[in-house]
Order: C-alpha cells, then sequence, then structure tokens
C-alpha cells in the first residue's frame, strides 16, 4: 500500500512541470484605441477629461513615453502590429478602401500573431474594429488566425456609433432599434459585451484578445456626455471628452472581470493609441484638450512628427510588469508579434523575420532591446508618400514627397522645433541610406524620395 502511495506522489510530481508549463502561458490582450492620444489621459497631463481606470492601470503597470505606432493612420497601424512588419516591409502600407465594403486585405498566407499564438492553443478573437479584408477576402480575419469575431469590420461602416449592423463572426448582426436613422443602441456597448461573454468564457484556457475600441475617432458621437454635459464647451468637445471616459470605464469593467475570474495575475494588457491625436493642436478641440501638451509633441495624425507617431501607451501585469515605472525608452507595435510569441511559447515559422524584437525582458523590467532604427512610411493621398526614422536620439523626417529630410536631436528637441539637416550633412547621408536599406520596393507603394508630389484638387467655380 505505502509502495502504491509512493508511487501516485512521485507520479503527480512528475506531472507538475507540466501543468506549470501550461499555467505558465499568460492571457494577452491588446487594447488599440482609435486616435486616442497621449494628452488625452490624466497621467499624461490631461485636466479636463476623466481617466481613472487608465491613470490607476498606468499607475499598477509601466508607462511608456516613446512608444510608437506602426504608423500614423488605422489599417497600416494595425497591420503593424498584426504581422510584426514596420512600414518598410508591411504589406499595408495605407488606408485602400473596397466597395462597397471593406479595405484592401492582407495577402495569402500571411505570418499573424493570431496564427502563431493558435498553434502554442491559445483561443484568439478580434472585437471592435478589424479594417484588414472582408470576410470573403484573403484578409478574412479566419483565414489569419482569429477564432472569433464582433464589430465591423470596414473602417468606414465604423464611423457610425449607432449602425443599422456589426458582424457576429462573419454573419451580420442588424440592429434595428437603429434603422432609419434613429440612434438608441450605442455600438460600442455591444462590442464591450461581446468583449466580457468571450473573456468569461475562454477565462480557463490561455487567450489572445486584440480589442480594437473605435472610440474616439470621428464621427464623434455618444450615448451619454455624462459628467461633460452640462460644461460650457461645444458638442463635439462633449463628446470627444465622454467617449475617453467611455473606453475608461470599459477598462475598468475589463480589468474586474480578469480579477473576478482569478486570471489577472496570468493577463498582460498592453494598451496603446493608434495614431496620435486626429486633431490638429491649433484648432479649438485641440487647444481645449491641451493635445499638444504644452507643445510637448509636435504633430497629429497622418503625419511623421512625435506627436502622430508616439502613442499613450502601458502594460500592466500584476506581479510581473514593474508598477509605478515610466520609461522612455522606445519600442514599437511590430515588436509586440516576437513578444507575445515568446510568452505563449509559440514557434515563429523559419521562413519569417518579423521586424520586431521581443520586449519580455523589457516589460519586466529590464532594458529596452537594442536595435539599428525604427523605420515609418505613409501612403495617404494627402501629403502624399513620406517617411521617417529614428536611430539613437536622432530622427530623420521626410514630411512630403520629394522632399528634403528635416533632422531633429530627440534629446534636446522632443518637440522637433530645430532643423539641423544644414549642419549635419552626414547625418541627412546616413538617414538616406538607411531609409532605402530599410524599405524593400512593391508598386503600390512608391519610394516617398522620389515620388511626385499630390496634385491639388482644382477649385470649382
Amino acid at each position: 500500500m505505502m509502495k502504491q502511495l509512493l508511487t501516485a506522489i512521485a507520479f503527480v510530481f512528475a506531472c507538475l512541470p507540466l501543468f506549470a508549463a501550461a499555467s505558465d502561458k499568460p492571457n494577452l490582450i491588446f487594447v488599440l484605441s482609435d486616435d486616442i492620444a497621449q494628452g488625452d489621459l490624466g497621467v499624461y497631463g490631461q485636466k479636463l477629461i476623466q481617466t481613472p481606470n487608465l491613470d490607476r492601470l498606468c499607475n499598477e503597470g509601466t508607462r511608456y513615453l516613446s512608444a510608437y505606432t506602426g504608423t500614423s493612420v488605422c489599417a497600416p497601424a494595425r497591420s503593424s502590429f498584426f504581422t510584426g512588419l514596420h512600414m518598410g516591409h508591411c504589406p499595408t502600407r495605407a488606408n485602400r478602401e473596397i466597395q462597397p465594403e471593406g479595405q484592401r486585405p492582407l495577402p495569402a498566407d500571411t505570418v499573424t500573431i493570431a496564427k502563431i499564438l493558435k498553434t502554442a492553443g491559445y483561443k484568439t478573437a478580434t472585437m471592435g474594429k478589424w479594417g484588414m479584408g472582408m470576410f470573403d477576402t484573403s484578409g478574412s480575419p479566419f483565414k489569419n488566425g482569429v477564432d472569433h469575431f464582433f464589430g465591423y469590420n470596414c473602417q468606414r461602416h465604423a464611423h457610425s456609433y449607432f449602425p443599422n449592423y456589426l458582424y457576429n463572426d462573419d454573419q451580420r448582426f442588424e440592429i434595428p432599434e437603429n434603422q432609419d436613422g434613429k440612434k438608441q443602441v450605442y455600438a460600442q456597448e455591444l462590442i464591450q459585451q461581446d468583449v466580457l461573454k468571450w473573456v468569461d468564457a475562454n477565462s480557463s484556457n490561455p487567450f489572445f484578445l486584440f480589442y480594437a475600441i473605435t472610440l474616439p475617432h470621428g464621427r464623434f458621437e455618444i450615448d451619454d456626455q455624462g459628467i461633460y454635459k452640462d460644461k460650457p464647451w461645444t458638442e463635439t468637445e462633449k463628446n470627444y471628452a465622454a467617449m475617453v471616459t467611455r473606453i475608461d470605464s470599459d477598462m475598468g469593467e475589463l480589468v474586474e472581470l480578469l480579477k473576478a475570474k482569478g486570471i489577472d495575475k496570468n493577463t498582460l494588457i498592453v494598451f496603446s493609441g493608434d495614431n496620435g491625436s486626429s486633431f490638429n493642436p491649433n484648432t479649438a478641440i485641440g487647444k481645449r484638450f491641451n493635445q499638444t501638451m504644452d507643445g510637448k509633441l509636435r504633430g497629429f495624425k497622418r503625419g511623421m512628427y512625435e506627436g502622430a507617431l508616439r502613442q499613450a501607451a502601458f502594460a500592466w501585469w500584476p506581479g510581473t510588469v514593474p508598477a509605478g515605472r515610466v520609461t522612455d525608452e522606445p519600442w514599437a507595435f511590430w515588436d509586440l508579434l516576437p513578444t507575445f510569441a515568446e510568452l505563449g511559447q509559440a514557434e515563429i515559422p523559419q521562413d519569417f523575420q518579423p521586424d520586431g524584437y521581443s520586449l519580455v525582458n523589457f516589460l519586466e523590467g529590464g532594458p529596452a532591446p537594442q536595435r539599428d532604427y525604427f523605420y515609418w512610411e505613409l501612403h495617404e493621398n494627402r501629403p502624399g508618400p513620406i517617411q521617417a526614422i529614428r536611430w539613437g536620439d536622432w530622427k530623420a523626417v521626410r514630411p512630403a514627397p520629394g522632399a528634403d529630410i528635416e533632422l531633429y536631436d530627440l534629446a534636446n528637441d522632443l518637440g522637433e522645433t530645430t532643423d539641423l539637416a544644414q549642419s549635419h550633412p552626414e547625418l541627412v547621408s546616413k538617414a538616406v541610406a538607411t531609409m532605402n536599406e530599410a524599405r524593400t520596393p512593391h508598386p503600390d507603394w512608391p519610394d516617398p524620395a522620389t515620388a511626385a508630389a499630390a496634385k491639388k484638387k482644382s477649385q470649382k467655380k
């Protein structure tokens, strides 16, 4: 009898590493808020918009001052995250619409973070806005590793916060209460409830959630202005503030669910905006909410300056990510694929080389990985192909197609106010050479150095 008991005990201890290995795989959540900026959050200095939950999560985790997007508009920014590629290699380098609904799809056989994590046993989901291909294309979420989807597939459709329908997986989810112009059901409420339902249902196994929140992107609509209703502001300003605070309350609900399920200490949340503020800082609303943080960051959406590329970002993982840490060490969206793969003990295909570096040691309190450069480009109709590169504290910007390079010393001029190109021609030459090295030529994405400037539309008389 004693021998049998000892054998059973030995078997249990022999199995412990297997169970430990399974539990070592954390849940991975990337929350991408569409157009939120550093200047919108209290911990970054916002005085008028209330973000108590986000501020608390920043203080309970690590806040990043130099977290870089893939580029400064929506589809390529999320594609950079999903593929682990910067804009020199990413298959999507601009917003490209497809009629009647959807965007340019990810190519067939694209390596994605969701595909990689599924090989390691992860359940995967995306809620909010997809924007990387309709369901009948190679860019469908279900052809790219996603088990469950709820929300908007198309970015144009996502401009309405009171839509007639959303998608539940690949099926239209009709919202009759919003038919005929009525505004009774707020889309974010449905999306948030689906997130909570899915996390609750999958809390017993490792999961990957890409929560692509559409707020506070315009059109600026909200179902309840809440504490801002009686402010002496414009309706747009009230709505925008309420949308940011709605993100805050929804994040609070998500974290409370993780705690209630007992999985908060095994869950990493990375939160970020996708392309900085959407407001020109010289507009009334930009001034109202001090989007530049007293001129700290220059630029906004669709630009290559720091105000467009640096995001409001933090990582939260109780007991693993250091609490109260604030760091200016840079990282970028394309780092998250190798990071999540390492944390999920998932193999990256041998024939695929991501542009990013694993941030696991950095997340845990160590230094950020060393690299040669960060690279961005963008191919919107306005202003046309543009690009930027950062190495060390030097930043080079080509602000228009074929334009001369501007050069900035971010260590001493974070606001990018003084162009040093004339006094450092050797650094300009280095920037141009590295830009050429960083990008793969593609007929759809002309070289910003040689591309023609966008033509202005003729004025109708």
